[in-house]
């Protein structure tokens, strides 16, 4: 039975604690949250399940599981995958960040660990990852949401998200500058780069769509493979428009992965 660190106890946290519970090989055994979190996480999950907010207190463990946002990536994910344990994140936007990519590459080595990046709210990655191999020429991604998802976000300095009528596009640059400008929304621009052609090359529009209740992910891709478009429509996790029900679907399927003696790669 491997045992499980959970970081972040958000929507998706939650989620995966409960899809895992049913696990015959992997259990949480901990959960790691911000500083005075602690007694609210024990509260939701019983008093024995160990909750901290340092890393020196945590039990012997097997995998980490990072589910935090990019803050919580770059505070705990370098030290853990020092430490020697491996880790599978959903906030890959964090990496578009170069010193902090250079510390997780230089923390997985010294601690002979990996660090997994899931799908997350996208698909068509497998054929994305592959088709890089041959050359990739081209790789646009469109970020289209509907007016509520942008909110908190910088697209409310750009636009008057309650008066729009028509789909806008707010944002066009590299997937490198939507990760850092958009944190909170651009994982799957990070994470198409990572499997594409790099967050420099890959192009990013994100639109504000008054039309549309759901999010959508559009990818177009040219290469030597040929030519590729997948799209998806998907749905939030129930009370947090933020949070892809399938970001937390594909964090449960790569642990599941790990236990299974049988892999689609």
């Amino acid at each position: 039975m491997q045992q499980i660190l959970l970081i972040g106890f958000g929507a998706i946290g939650q989620y995966v604690h409960q899809a895992l519970q049913i696990s015959e090989h992997s259990r949480i055994a901990a959960v790691l949250c911000r500083p005075g979190r602690e007694a609210a996480v024990r509260e939701a999950l019983g008093e024995s399940m160990v909750c901290v907010s340092d890393l020196s207190k945590l039990p012997p463990l097997d995998l980490a599981i990072e589910c935090a946002g990019h803050a919580g990536f770059a505070q705990h994910v370098p030290a853990l995958l020092h430490w020697g344990l491996d880790v599978l994140a959903v906030s890959s936007g964090a990496l578009a960040a170069r010193d902090l990519a250079s510390q997780v590459e230089q923390a997985s080595t010294m601690g002979q660990s990996h660090l997994a990046l899931v799908s997350g709210a996208i698909g068509g990655m497998d054929a994305l990852s592959a088709a890089s191999i041959g050359g990739l020429n081209r790789v646009v991604y469109r970020g289209r949401k509907p007016v509520q998802g942008w909110r908190g976000s910088p697209a409310e300095k750009l636009l008057v998200l309650d008066e729009l009528s028509t789909a806008t596009t707010f944002f066009t640059g590299s997937a490198r500058e939507a990760a850092l400008q958009y944190p909170k929304n651009a994982n799957v621009a990070a994470t198409i780069a990572l499997a594409g052609i790099g967050f420099d090359k890959t192009t990013v529009e994100l639109i504000a769509d008054p039309d549309i209740t759901a999010n959508r992910h559009e990818i177009e891709a040219q290469g030597v493979f040929g030519k590729l478009q997948f799209s998806i429509e998907g749905e939030a996790l129930p009370g947090n428009p933020r949070s892809s029900a399938l970001t937390a679907m594909s964090l449960v399927k790569a642990v599941e992965k790990r236990g299974s003696s049988l892999r689609l790669v």
